[in-house]
C-alpha cells in the first residue's frame, strides 16, 4: 500500500483526507488490474484517469493485446454492471440502444414496452468500434455526452458512473468506417496500446499456460467513484498554469497567433475547447496522485498527448510525409514556453 502524503499546505483536513482516499482507491484498483493485465501501466493509468474525470477513453491496438481483458477486470475491480458490444457492419442502433417490443400481459392485453440495449450499463466495451456503420457509431453520441438515451421519444438516464471504453484496430482499414471527429471529440483519451515487451510476453505465458487463473476483486463502488468525481473537480488551477494548458490548444490551430512552423505546415484543424477541459481535468487526477491539491505544468505536459492526439487533423502534406499527430505534439511541447514572458521573449517581431 502507498505511504500516506503529509497533509497540503493550506488544505482543509477534510480535503486532504479525501484526497489520500482517492490516492489510495486509485492504487487499489490499479493492483488488482495488475492480478490480471501484464504491463501497460500506462494505458491502465489512462483509462483510469478517464473514469475518475468522467470521461470515455478510445484504445488503439492490434487484436491481441489485452484491451478486453483490460475492461473486464476494470468492471470487477469496480464492482459495476458491465456489457460488451461487438460492432459489426449490420448492427443496428436498437441493437446498441434497446427497442420497443409488444408483450402480452397476464391479462391478455397487449403493451408496448422497452427493452433496454446493453448501452444501459455503467461500464460499456464497445469493442472494434469502427467496424459499425456511421449510423450505428452515432447511436453512442447522445449516451457519451448527456448520459442519456431517447427511445421511443422518452428520454431515460443511464446509471452513474458512466464510462464508455471502444477498441478499435488501426490495421485492418477494409470494411472499416472511421470515426468521424464530433464522436472521436467526445472520447477523453485516446491510448496507443503497444506490443508486450520480453519481460511481459514470458509472464502472460506464465499466467495463462501454467494453470494460473488471476482474477480481480472488488475494491470501489459506484458511490465512492462518484465521490472522487468531484473531489478532483475541487483540485486548484493557478491563472499561468491555466494559461499554459490554453496556448498549447491554441498552438494547435494553424497559422494562429500561438502555432508553431510545424503546425503550420501540416496541420489542416487543431484541437476544440474540449482538449483543453480533458488537459485540465486529467492534470488535476495528476496532482492528486502526486499528493497535491494544485496543478503544476509538469501534469500538463503529461496528459497533454493523449487528450489532444485524436482531436487534431493532419493535412495532406502530413499524411504523405508520414507524419503522427503524436510527433507533432511532441513538437509542441518541446517549443511552447511555459509562461507567457518568455513567451514574448522568444516571439520574433513582426
Amino acid at each position: 500500500m502507498a505511504n500516506p502524503t503529509p497533509p497540503i499546505p493550506g488544505v482543509d483536513p477534510q480535503l486532504h483526507e479525501a484526497a489520500e482516499r482517492f490516492r489510495l482507491d486509485y492504487r487499489r484498483v490499479q493492483a488488482e488490474i495488475a492480478k490480471v493485465i501484464v504491463g501497460h501501466e500506462d494505458i491502465v493509468s489512462g483509462v483510469l484517469t478517464c473514469l475518475f474525470v468522467g470521461g470515455h477513453a478510445l484504445l488503439e491496438g492490434v487484436p491481441g493485446l489485452g484491451k478486453t481483458a483490460l475492461i473486464r477486470a476494470l468492471a470487477t475491480a469496480l464492482n459495476l454492471k458491465f456489457s460488451r458490444i461487438q460492432f459489426t457492419p449490420d448492427l443496428m442502433p436498437a441493437d446498441v440502444i434497446g427497442t420497443n417490443v409488444i408483450l402480452e400481459s397476464e391479462h391478455g392485453r397487449r403493451e408496448f414496452r422497452f427493452m433496454p440495449g446493453p448501452i444501459f450499463a455503467q461500464i460499456v466495451l464497445a469493442d472494434e468500434i469502427n467496424r459499425a456503420t456511421p449510423k450505428t457509431q452515432s447511436a453512442l453520441l447522445e449516451a457519451m455526452q448527456e448520459r442519456q438515451v431517447t427511445a421511443g421519444g422518452e428520454i431515460r438516464r443511464l446509471d452513474p458512473p458512466f464510462f464508455v471504453m471502444a477498441t478499435q484496430n488501426p490495421i485492418e482499414q477494409e470494411g472499416t468506417y472511421p470515426l468521424p471527429e464530433a464522436q472521436l471529440d467526445r472520447f477523453f483519451f485516446k491510448l496507443l496500446v503497444r506490443p508486450s515487451n520480453r519481460e511481459e510476453l514470458k509472464a502472460i505465458l506464465d499466467r495463462t499456460t501454467a494453470g494460473h487463473d488471476a482474477q480481480a476483486t472488488p475494491v470501489l463502488d459506484a458511490a465512492a467513484i462518484l465521490r472522487h468525481q468531484e473531489l478532483v473537480r475541487r483540485v486548484v488551477v493557478a491563472p499561468h498554469v491555466q494559461d499554459y494548458a490554453v496556448r498549447l490548444v491554441l498552438a494547435t490551430h494553424p497559422r494562429a497567433q500561438f502555432s508553431i512552423p510545424m503546425v503550420d505546415q501540416f496541420i489542416r484543424y487543431g484541437a476544440s475547447p474540449r482538449a483543453a477541459q480533458a488537459i485540465t481535468l486529467a492534470s488535476k487526477v495528476q496532482a492528486l496522485l502526486d499528493g497535491r491539491f494544485h496543478v503544476a505544468a509538469d501534469d500538463i505536459r503529461l496528459v497533454a498527448i493523449p487528450a489532444m492526439r485524436h482531436r487534431i487533423i493532419l493535412n495532406f502534406e502530413g499524411e504523405a510525409e508520414g507524419i503522427t499527430t503524436d510527433m507533432v505534439l511532441e513538437k509542441l511541447l518541446q517549443d511552447v514556453p511555459l509562461t507567457i514572458e518568455s513567451e514574448l521573449a522568444a516571439r520574433k517581431p513582426l
